[in-house]
């Protein structure tokens, strides 16, 4: 909105207000997204935590099979906190990101769109007074056509880059330069794949105070930095790296999205007095997902969130192997759970998880160089 606010008035021969050429700079429109996002989720915390402690009364309900020690001390916690996060993320991109940028519309409706399925599946659960939320296979659907839809907008509006016309529906791969694959319409499938992925990663992910929290941040900050570089031609150019018009506008996104993170983490560090819920989980890792799709990165990904990736596998490898042997693998799926049955502490885990996503993220920032 601000920016549309800039171009306005530069258009109209107003150049005197000099303090509006700020707008201009993509890094300054990116901290102000970042503090903007942060102030509104501070500032909605004790509220609305109070607010939903009424509503909610019992609070989310604990895994009666889960960490007993998890029954006792985080009973009565409130869900839903996603609202908060959501808030300052969308309030945060809308005002200060350009509004004609059609990946930031793309990148908007899978957050709200994954944050509503996510607040269904909460306000299920919650009045239910079950761990069961929505239909998963319903979820599922509705997740695959959110992002679908997401991926025409981009595939039909986007600039398209004039070396690479059909960049839009290719996956790119890393490290190998210039290396594409086409996949034509079949790439609807691949982006929602990615999407859905990565929304369900991160809800895996997120079963500790701060555990999915700051893996999102540092994952979106790389991201961050890699959407201003591949929307840069001379960046792009310099690195080797396919470059896509029009996205680093997403910086902005990210910026919000670290700022959000940053202001619920004053609520969710332990002891959390709320939990993000499915509200929250679902709407961060899709927008991971979407971001990764938007700046042609999405292979890298599965290294940036490398943690998500891990929280999946062992819960799809606990399962699995539980169907064909009824042994299981790990003491308690997903892995973060299994630390904690050998004897980690709560706040053990969650530190060691961040110090290894912070080394991933960075192995991931790494390959940009590496042609």
């Amino acid at each position: 909105m601000f920016y549309w606010l800039y171009e306005h008035f530069s258009m109209g021969g107003h150049s005197h207000v000099t303090v509006l050429n700020l707008l201009r700079y993509l890094t300054f429109r990116t901290l102000m997204s970042v503090l903007t996002a942060q102030a509104i989720v501070v500032a909605m915390g004790s509220r609305f935590i109070r607010w939903m402690q009424a509503k909610q009364g019992k609070g989310q309900p604990i895994r009666a099979e889960g960490i007993q020690r998890h029954i006792v001390e985080k009973a009565g916690t409130p869900t839903m906190g996603g609202v908060m996060i959501l808030a300052g993320l969308i309030v945060g991109t809308l005002l200060w990101a350009d509004l004609s940028n059609v990946y930031i519309w793309a990148l908007l409706l899978v957050t709200a769109g994954y944050g509503f399925l996510g607040f269904l599946d909460d306000y299920s659960k919650v009045t239910k007074r079950s761990t069961d939320g929505i239909s998963g296979k319903a979820r599922l659907v509705m997740e695959t056509a959110i992002a679908m839809i997401a991926i025409l907008l981009i595939i039909v509006f986007a600039a398209k880059p004039p070396e690479a016309p059909n960049l839009l529906t290719s996956v790119a791969f890393p490290i190998v330069k210039g290396a594409v694959l086409n996949l034509s319409w079949f790439y609807l499938v691949f982006g929602a794949f990615v999407i859905v992925g990565a929304a369900n990663a991160v809800n895996f992910t997120d079963g500790l105070d701060g555990l999915a929290t700051v893996p999102v941040m540092i994952a979106a900050a790389a991201y961050g930095l890699i959407a201003y570089l591949v929307g840069n031609f001379i960046y792009a150019n310099y690195l080797q790296l396919h470059f896509v018009p029009g996205v680093g506008e997403i910086a902005i996104y990210l910026g919000a999205t670290i700022g959000a993170g940053v202001g619920f983490l004053w609520y969710n560090a332990p002891p959390a007095r709320i939990f993000m819920g499915d509200t929250g989980s679902l709407a961060l890792g899709g927008g991971l997902g979407a971001v990764a799709v938007a700046t042609r990165q999405e292979i890298i990904l599965a290294l940036i969130g490398g943690l998500f990736v891990a929280e999946t596998l062992s819960v799809i490898i606990q399962v699995a192997w539980f169907k064909r042997t009824g042994r299981r693998i790990f003491l308690m799926a997903p892995i973060h759970h299994h630390f904690e049955k050998l004897g980690w502490s709560e706040s053990t885990v969650v530190i060691r998880f961040w110090i290894v996503s912070i080394m991933l993220a960075l192995l991931g920032l790494a390959t940009l160089k590496l042609r």
